[in-house]
Parts: C-alpha cells; structure tokens; sequence
C-alpha cells in the first residue's frame, strides 16, 4: 500500500492513511487480503503497536486509517546516524518483542519484522511496532497459499523463507536479525 499523511477533520488530527492502489484493489483477492489483514491488525490495541482507527471501501479505493507517528524509523534513525547505544538498543528491542508478545498472545504474527516497520515516536522514542499489512491470524487458513513466500528476505526466519507455516518464533527470529 501508500502511506499518506491526512487529516481526521472530525476529530481534527493528524492521520496516516494506508491506501491500497486501485489498479490493486481492482483485484478481488488482493482486495480480499488487504482488508481481513487490516481488520486483524485494527483488533490489536497494545502501546507498543501503531493503532488502526478504521478500515474502509469507497468506490475503487479501499484503506485504512492509523495513528500518525511524529517520528522516524529504526531503519532511518541507523542509516542516518549511525548504531545506537546498547542501552537504547535493548530499550527499543524490548519495547518491540513487548509489541510482538501481545499480538502473538492475540493470535497474529507480523510476518515482517524490520528495522524500517519499527517507528520510534519523536519526543518519548517510544517504539512501535508498525505495518502489519501481511499479518496473519495463527488459526487463519486462505491469507496464503501453502509454499507463498511474503516477507522481507533479509530478517526471514529459515521457515517462512522456505515457505513453510509460521507462528510467534518466526518473529522473535526477524527481531533478532533487527538487533544484528
């Protein structure tokens, strides 16, 4: 999807907006995936986890709605100044696996755990687990394909590069990778 920077006019604050692209959402199974997926996430309510405040069709275009995030992330904040801190690395790595225990513990995993899906909020440095967008339900069944590998290839667990079912672990995996 495309990441926008809106305006919630009812309630007068900053958003972000997740649009999946028509030429996409002209697909009735990416449609399909885009919102269930969505709708798992916006289920999530954890401080460690940017929250989704509504999932919507209007026409051809189909989005969601997230708290905007002053700030930048992890990916960002490395490449820009360089590594961290140990005490602030094991800060953020905690604050994320805190993230990821109460998601898994609601039965989803993340499937794409990385330094650039972590935001760190400008002011407090909280970090938040960011775009579950190819999340997936433990118990759901139809998200994938058996042996469809989604992901990023560099923080994938050996499982879900090979395209086998994954769970929590395969998270905890990419999360080490981000530490790497």
């Amino acid at each position: 999807g495309i990441v926008y920077l809106a305006r919630d006019v009812a309630l007068d604050r900053l958003v972000a907006l997740k649009l999946l692209p028509p030429s996409l959402a002209a697909d009735p199974a990416l449609r399909d995936r885009f919102l269930r997926e969505a709708r798992t996430s916006a289920k999530l309510s954890h401080p460690n986890i940017v929250p989704i405040f509504a999932v919507e069709e209007a026409g051809a275009f189909v989005f969601f709605v997230m708290a905007f995030v002053d700030g930048e992330t992890l990916g960002q904040r490395v490449r820009g100044r360089g590594p961290m801190p140990p005490s602030e690395v094991a800060r953020v790595l905690r604050e994320v696996a805190w993230g990821l225990a109460y998601a898994h513990a609601q039965g989803v995993v993340h499937r794409d755990v990385k330094a650039d899906n972590i935001l760190l909020e400008r002011g407090s440095g909280r970090a938040l687990v960011a775009d579950f967008g190819i999340a997936r339900g433990a118990q759901a069944t139809g998200t994938t394909s058996v042996g469809e590998i989604l992901g990023t290839a560099e923080y994938m667990s050996p499982e879900q590069a090979s395209g086998a079912p994954v769970d929590g672990r395969s998270d905890i995996y990419s999360l080490g990778v981000v530490a790497f």
